[in-house]
């Protein structure tokens, strides 16, 4: 398997979901929400919490 590829892969969606939760709490006005931010930081600086886990990519 290239692990890097899921990597970049699973970046773009860390990005994609932060970004969606954090426009779902401004628009309901649900504070949960904001936690949008977590992933969406994990994303930019492209931390992968689960080849941490696994410790199978190459960070």
């Amino acid at each position: 398997m290239n692990y890097n590829k899921i990597k970049t892969t699973c970046r773009y969606v860390r990005i994609i979901l932060g970004l969606a939760l954090i426009v779902t709490g401004f628009i309901t006005g649900n504070a949960w929400f904001y936690l949008g931010v977590l992933p969406l930081i994990a994303g930019i600086v492209n931390f992968c919490p689960l080849c941490l886990i696994t410790k199978k990519c190459s960070i």
